[in-house]
């Protein structure tokens, strides 16, 4: 019988629970220290303290492998506590990082920051210039830090591809898969050394939780567990029980959701008012070509359209579209929006050059309601900023 089941079996009698139970415990009780050695060495399944390992993210770390094509996944308590756990336990004093001049702010913060206090390089390059990257490259690095989809202009990497490169120069390739998911891409699965996802974000998908894990194949397992456990970067039960729960509903999700935002897309490019539409699905997006071949199973469930007339259209826009509450957050149940300037505000060193953010860009987190539901909300918020026009066009949709 499985681990889980025994344990199951053990509090409930010959029956198992339909829905895995929540072990809110902080401590496990031992017979004796042959016991505690057995455990500790790995002989023996069982769990000691909650820091190191508990049933609730052993339970949601099996089942986010099986999504992510991994042979192992190591939950966090956060998508930036999963993005501080590789970096201490893979990099070192002296070693140098490449990463994507176009990464959330707090992981650039922290790559330029804080991890140059601790005596690490990191070289900020275009991620889509292959050859950009290989020049970064020449010099030796330790890793090569990107994510599948930037936040907020959702421009994509080519992950083969830069996998190809990182293993002719003997350099790790991390990939953020917050934004995409495995239900869109398994960046393992074409080539990636380690995985980095917020769960925080589409897989929980309620707004009611922060974890995060670290994927992978081969190697880096054991010391990325003892960095989660040293520098207490730890999940709790109840957060990874509420995960489990989030992952068991992504692929429903993800394909409403992502639905509603390509229809949302096109429906947005169309209205006056709006400047452009940024969505990898449209054919209009400059990096639609490798979305096509990178997402086959749909583009994602995040989009951002800019207003004519800058902060004060978004400022009216969100008074206005009552029904698509602003959160600094994404990836829930309900369509949120957020300005693109916060996701990339004035103190973040890198990607305002190249990736200008203006300060009429709507980020737009769409969500699974009914897609009519929607749009006449955002018609709502578009109307105050070209009055009559959308009001005049209804909320059907075609």
């Amino acid at each position: 019988m499985a681990e889980k089941d025994a344990s199951a079996v053990a509090a409930t009698g010959r029956t198992i629970p339909l829905v895995p139970p929540l072990y809110q415990s902080s401590v496990y009780l031992l017979p004796d220290l042959d016991a505690f050695d057995r455990i500790s060495t790995g002989e023996e399944p069982g769990f000691l303290y909650v820091r190191d390992c508990h049933p609730n993210a052993r339970l949601l770390a099996e089942q986010l492998a099986v999504f992510e094509g991994a042979s192992w996944v190591l939950p966090s308590g956060s998508g930036m506590a999963a993005v501080t756990a590789v970096l201490l336990s893979v990099v070192e004093h002296g070693d140098r990082i490449v990463a994507s001049d176009a990464l959330h702010f707090e992981t650039a913060h922290l790559l330029r920051h804080a991890l140059a206090r601790l005596g690490v390089r990191t070289t900020f390059v275009d991620a889509r210039n292959l050859d950009a990257v290989r020049d970064a490259l020449t010099e030796p690095a330790r890793l090569l830090w990107v994510e599948t989809m930037s936040n907020p202009q959702l421009r994509l990497v080519d992950i083969e591809a830069l996998a190809a490169v990182c293993h002719e120069r003997s350099c790790t390739l991390v990939v953020d898969n917050t934004l995409a998911t495995p239900e869109l891409v398994k960046p393992l699965e074409l080539g990636a050394d380690l995985v980095v996802e917020s769960l925080t974000k589409m897989i929980g998908g309620h707004g009611d939780l922060t974890v995060g894990a670290v994927c992978g194949r081969g190697g880096f397992r054991e010391q990325i567990q003892a960095a989660i456990s040293d520098w207490g970067l730890a999940s709790h039960p109840f957060e990874c029980w509420l995960a489990e729960r989030g992952l068991a509903t992504l692929s429903l999700r993800m394909q409403t959701a992502s639905a509603n935002a390509s229809a949302l897309a096109d429906w947005l490019a169309g209205q006056r008012g709006v400047t452009r539409v940024l969505y990898p699905g449209r054919a209009d997006h400059p990096d639609h070509a490798l979305a096509r071949r990178l997402l086959p199973n749909g583009f994602g469930n995040l989009l951002c359209f800019e207003l004519a007339g800058g902060r004060d259209a978004v400022n009216r826009f969100m008074q206005q579209a009552s029904g698509i509450p602003y959160c600094t957050s994404m990836g829930n149940l309900t369509t949120t929006c957020s300005p693109a300037i916060i996701s990339q505000p004035s103190g973040n060193p890198v990607g305002h050059k190249r990736l200008p953010v203006s300060g009429g860009l709507i980020r737009l987190s769409v969500g699974v309601q009914p897609l009519g539901q929607i749009r006449q909300e955002m018609a709502r918020g578009l109307a105050e900023n070209v009055p009559g026009s959308a009001r005049a066009e209804g909320a059907a949709i075609d």
